[in-house]
């Protein structure tokens, strides 16, 4: 434990001097977990405590258990959510808005998922309406870009990438905060993982368009990596530059593999 606290007052020593981005550790469940899988949260908030605290650890459950988790979470763990609605209320049975998801407990929401794009149909210019309703209900929403294989096998990577972001980020006011997820398509959940050039490249170009759309503010933002990031490759690709965290889907389903990676971000 002395350990663990010397390393955390050097590494927030660290952050303040340098203006270092802090990390962020992101578990997207996606449609897993009942109320049992809640003792695996548990374990999370009691290893959390094993830990300096020199990055943040969100999960976004489904749903139904974001009101559960909230409310055994403390201060270290963060609550989030998948997707919501852009309209704050109204007759959309079946949808949830962000104003909804934050009485509940939620402090993000991930929007335009690749899932949620392919298989819900969500647009960008969609995508872009629930950034800005997260922004509204006092929300960080996590706004996800990725290619195809086929896109990047074209050498479209680029190019694709900030298309979809032009269309999908929100414009920020003073007080508000985004988070940006690269996700290559054809890495997630396969295992399949881009170089280290290849990633830095991306989130390099990631954080030009950051910049360029929100001037100082941009190079502040955090871009996590959300391609089959786990304990054995977590700290090799949280130390590329630009790399300021993790969106862990599988892996954080465990709190062994998801506190493993956490152990990479503050190592």
């Amino acid at each position: 434990m002395f350990q663990h606290s010397l390393l955390g007052e050097r590494t927030n020593l660290f952050k303040m001097v340098t203006g270092m981005v802090r990390t962020l550790i992101a578990g997207n469940w996606k449609m897993n977990g009942l109320k049992s899988s809640l003792s695996e949260v548990d374990a999370v908030i009691t290893q959390l405590g094993d830990f300096p605290d020199a990055a943040d650890c969100l999960i976004c459950p489904p749903a139904t258990l974001v009101v559960p988790m909230q409310e055994r979470a403390g201060a270290r763990l963060k609550v989030g959510a998948q997707s919501c609605h852009p309209e704050a209320f109204g007759a959309f049975t079946g949808d949830l808005s962000a104003e909804q998801l934050k009485d509940a407990g939620a402090s993000y929401v991930i929007v335009g998922h690749s899932e949620r794009r392919s298989e819900h149909g969500e647009r960008s210019a969609y995508v872009q309406e629930q950034a800005h309703a997260c922004l509204r209900a006092g929300i960080v929403p996590i706004v996800c870009v990725g290619e195809s294989f086929a896109q990047r096998q074209r050498g479209e990577t680029k190019d694709t990438v900030i298309r979809i972001l032009r269309k999908s980020l929100p414009t920020l006011g003073s007080s508000d905060s985004i988070v940006v997820a690269y996700e290559p398509l054809w890495a997630i959940g396969t295992g399949l993982v881009p170089s280290d050039e290849e990633i830095a490249e991306v989130h390099q170009v990631i954080r030009d368009l950051l910049v360029e759309l929100y001037q100082d503010r941009g190079a502040d933002l955090r871009i996590l990596y959300g391609g089959s990031m786990k304990p054995s490759n977590a700290a090799e690709i949280l130390a590329i530059k630009n790399v300021n965290g993790g969106l862990i889907g599988g892996a954080s389903l465990k709190a062994a593999d998801f506190m493993a990676i956490y152990a990479a971000a503050v190592a």
